[in-house]
């Protein structure tokens, strides 16, 4: 065959035109064997069948004379006909499928299988009938010389075992054992023997099982084939679970210590992992005396003569040492300690240099084993952390944390990406400790690392910035300084990458950000890059994730200037875009804003831009409009939003007049069925809408919140300004005229208080305030205020108003006269409620300061 060459102009002279032929000709070739696999005449008409057949004759034919495909789909369609009629399936179908299973394929084998399991588990039939039915079958393929299809089987028959009576277990499957067991039975037999007795142990008393089956288990255990001891010591600890403390002391325990020194290294392999499993169920005699020197040999072997247990030992090393820590001396610690770190850099010696005389070609089956044992390390070391005490971790852990953070296989650092939230909160006040191990998994080369890391990573930030030594709102960044940056890397390599999920899954976990950084931090280095996101990405989640996180960071933006210029910015680039899919993701990003904000957030700014993309020219977004139309109607409080009720109402009737597309018609007129059901809440509580209105109050409250934080920074910031400008003054004057200093000194002393007198009244309050607005920026994103607490009493509306002025500060979420202000209380000034009770939005010093007209009058014109 010629190689097909691709030029930047086709060559059509006659010697490559011939090689094109040749090609079209071997691909026709390709074709001519499925045209030969086609059915002939004859052979449909085989496998054609009356369709005046009912399903039970219907599959009794297809048994007796069909295909084998046909026999195997009659198989798998088995507990579809026990569903429906039983009683003739168990005589007429059963018997056939007994018969044909016999000389039946692999296929049609394990396709049985699962259809007897899935009718014990549907319960189509008594347990009595199916055992008298289905059992005896399930126990003929037991042994099938198909490795496949006896594994299938044998796990039907331990699902059965379950279900089954003890009597009918003890007649019909344990007796029958005894023979099976025998060393004169074949190696499947005896294979299977293994795996039932593990689950006869937990069927059984403790006294049945001594006396007919721990027999057994002990002959098995000594059998001369290497995989039945193997297979049977695997058995052991379901059988020392059903047979309690005792008998395990006395009869298991042997077992696993003959085991242990078995010639074969699986068996050797696995009585150490029994034994490992088993520590709980040994006295701590039984732990120093046995099982303790066994662990230290078997250590002491791993490296001399058997490499083959590393890979387990690394795995259980964990819980090994914590089960096994009452008994040990100090030395002994300090050994299996040693022994970890030394796990833990296993074949990193060579590739650091420190045995450049001893350099050896490892093979590639030695690499793969040594990364498997560094990654179990990684995968224990949340457990070697309890051991050694979080105290000492930076003394005895933090050298193998580093090295396995930094380890340069990609699965080692994506065990360590999972298990750093367990390590940070082991470390609890020294998580400030590994800060730098954060920055590198965040700014890994690999996403699976990352992807790994982000499952956790508000967690691991919030423990970072509130539970290390410089917890404080004022030095949040203090102990990551590179956390910016690492972020924001993370996020354009997941943004170039081809895996959106992560990219998507890193968006929604930024969400918690407000919590962690500063207002200006986030506006300065994340906002605009969701905002452009959602203007460039391809991807429809990713777009998503990233609006609703922008939605979040403009929910806690404590500068109205930067909300405003977002708010344009969405309005502009997205309602009003070029592309239609940006108006899409504009009517996303409402959906949104109605989550996280209050109602009269949402009339004020985008009620009425999302009401002329009913003019939109694209169906699509028309379509879309209508489906949000319940949720913004639903924003509307009467009779405050009157003129945007009216304004929705004609919207409305536009659609349904000019609308000519006939499945954006079809939708609207859905809509106006549901919006003629809705019912709009009023500016007064109401009984049916009370907790939404709660919440919508706590919002509301939290909005204006920022409002005054934001307008008591400015004056505060202006009076240190002002004060700092007459000091200024006052040190100019002074130097150029020294003679006059006494005259200075008390212009100073009355210039300065003069300057602030207009502020003096309100200082404590604002310094309440301040307070108050540090706290609540903390405590803005944490989990337990994502929902506003229910009030206790919900008798009446009117009650609970009326009842809310004499709480006080009987609690902080008591919903004070502040929180029941109108919504648009911002907007239009119209209040169902005093306006004093802005008042009450901040602690008793300012209810008490009667006199301070200045605060007043300000709280009024905000």
């Amino acid at each position: 065959m010629h190689p097909i060459i691709f030029f930047s102009k086709m060559d059509f002279s006659q010697s490559n035109l011939f090689g094109y032929i040749e090609d079209l000709q071997e691909l026709t070739i390709i074709e001519r064997p499925v045209r030969r696999s086609l059915k002939t005449p004859e052979e449909i008409e085989r496998l054609t069948v009356d369709e005046e057949l009912s399903d039970i004759e219907r599959a009794v034919y297809l048994l007796s004379s069909g295909q084998d495909i046909q026999g195997t789909s009659v198989v798998a369609n088995l507990p579809v006909l026990m569903r429906q009629n039983p009683a003739e399936t168990l005589r007429r179908v059963l018997p056939k499928i007994r018969e044909v299973l016999h000389v039946a394929g692999v296929e049609m084998q394990l396709t049985a299988a699962v259809s007897f399991l899935t009718v014990l588990q549907e319960e189509s039939v008594s347990i009595h009938t199916y055992s008298h039915s289905f059992l005896h079958i399930i126990l003929q393929h037991l042994e099938h010389r198909d490795a496949g299809v006896s594994n299938a089987w044998l796990e039907t028959l331990l699902a059965v075992i379950e279900a089954l009576p003890k009597e009918t277990v003890r007649h019909e499957i344990l007796n029958p054992l005894v023979s099976k067991a025998q060393l004169s039975q074949t190696l499947q037999s005896r294979l299977v023997s293994c795996k039932i007795m593990g689950k006869l142990a937990n069927k059984f008393e403790a006294h049945i099982i001594k006396r007919e089956i721990l027999p057994l288990v002990k002959s098995l255990c000594q059998d001369v084939e290497y995989e039945v001891r193997t297979c049977m010591c695997r058995q052991l600890e379901h059988i020392a679970q059903g047979i309690g403390t005792e008998l395990t002391k006395t009869v298991v325990l042997p077992e696993l210590v003959e085991l242990a020194r078995d010639e074969s290294s699986s068996v050797r392999l696995t009585a150490f992992e029994t034994l490992v499993n088993l520590l709980d169920m040994f006295d701590a005699d039984d732990r120093s005396q046995t099982v303790l020197p066994l662990v230290k040999s078997f250590c002491e072997k791993s490296f001399k003569s058997d490499e083959s247990i590393l890979i387990s030992l690394s795995f259980h090393l964990g819980k090994l040492c914590n089960g096994l820590y009452g008994i040990f001396t100090p030395e002994q610690h300090l050994r299996f300690l040693e022994f970890y770190k030394k796990l833990s850099t296993l074949g990193l010696q060579q590739e650091n240099g420190h045995n450049d005389n001893q350099l050896q070609l490892q093979t590639l089956e030695q690499e793969k084993k040594y990364i498997s044992v560094r990654k179990n390390c990684a995968y224990n070391f949340p457990a070697m952390i309890v051991f050694v005490d979080p105290k000492n971790f930076h003394l005895e852990l933090y050298s193998i944390f580093f090295c396995l953070c930094h380890d340069p296989e990609v699965p080692v650092r994506y065990t360590m990406a999972i298990s750093f939230y367990e390590v940070a909160k082991l470390l609890n006040s020294g998580v400030y400790t590994i800060h730098k191990e954060l920055v590198t998994l965040l700014q890994d080369e690999s996403l699976e690392v990352l992807d790994a890391l982000v499952g956790h990573l508000p967690e691991i930030l919030e423990l970072m910035t509130n539970g290390g030594e410089n917890s404080g709102s004022e030095s949040k960044l203090l102990s990551i300084p590179d956390l910016i940056p690492a972020l924001t890397t993370a996020e354009q390599r997941a943004a170039t990458s081809l895996k959106w999920r992560t990219h998507e899954k890193l968006l929604q976990k930024y969400a918690c950000l407000p919590h962690i950084i500063s207002s200006d931090q986030i506006y300065y280095r994340f906002l605009h890059r969701m905002l452009t996101i959602i203007l460039t990405n391809n991807v429809l989640p990713v777009q998503k994730a990233a609006a609703r996180t922008l939605c979040v960071y403009l929910r806690y933006n404590r500068k109205q200037e930067q909300r405003h210029e977002v708010i344009q910015k969405l309005i502009e680039q997205l309602g009003q875009g070029k592309s239609y899919w940006n108006r899409l993701r504009f009517l996303d990003t409402c959906e949104f804003i109605m989550e996280l904000f209050s109602k009269s957030f949402f009339c004020k700014y985008f009620f009425l831009p999302v009401l002329e993309l009913t003019h939109d020219p694209v169906a699509n977004v028309r379509m879309k409009l209508c489906y949000l139309l319940p949720k913004v109607k639903s924003t509307l409080k009467i009779p405050t939003d009157k003129h945007l009720l009216q304004q929705l109402e004609l919207c409305i009737r536009k659609l349904l007049c000019q609308e000519k597309d006939k499945d954006v018609l079809t939708i609207v007129k859905r809509t106006v069925l549901e919006l003629d059901r809705m019912e709009i809440s009023v500016d007064a509580f109401q009984k049916r809408f009370y907790e939404n209105d709660l919440l919508d109050q706590e919002k509301e409250r939290q909005e204006h919140l920022l409002l005054e934080m934001e307008q008591l920074e400015k004056e505060k910031q202006q009076n240190e300004g002002r004060s700092t400008n007459i000091n200024d003054k006052m040190f100019e004057k002074k130097r150029r005229d020294s003679k006059t200093s006494s005259v200075l000194t008390k212009s100073i002393t009355l210039s300065v208080p003069g300057s602030s007198s207009g502020t003096s009244a309100g200082k404590e309050d604002k310094k309440s305030k301040l307070v108050r607005s540090q706290s609540f920026n903390t405590q803005a994103l944490h989990p337990k205020y994502s929902n506003i607490d229910k009030c206790p009493n919900k008798s009446s509306a009117t009650g609970y108003t009326s009842s809310v002025s004499g709480m006080g500060k009987s609690c902080m979420l008591s919903f004070s006269d502040d929180s029941f202000r109108s919504h648009s209380t911002g907007n239009s000034g119209n209040t169902a409620f005093p306006s004093s009770s802005s008042r009450n939005l901040f602690n008793s010093t300012d209810q008490k300061s009667n006199g301070n007209k200045e605060s007043q009058s300000r709280k009024m014109s905000m």
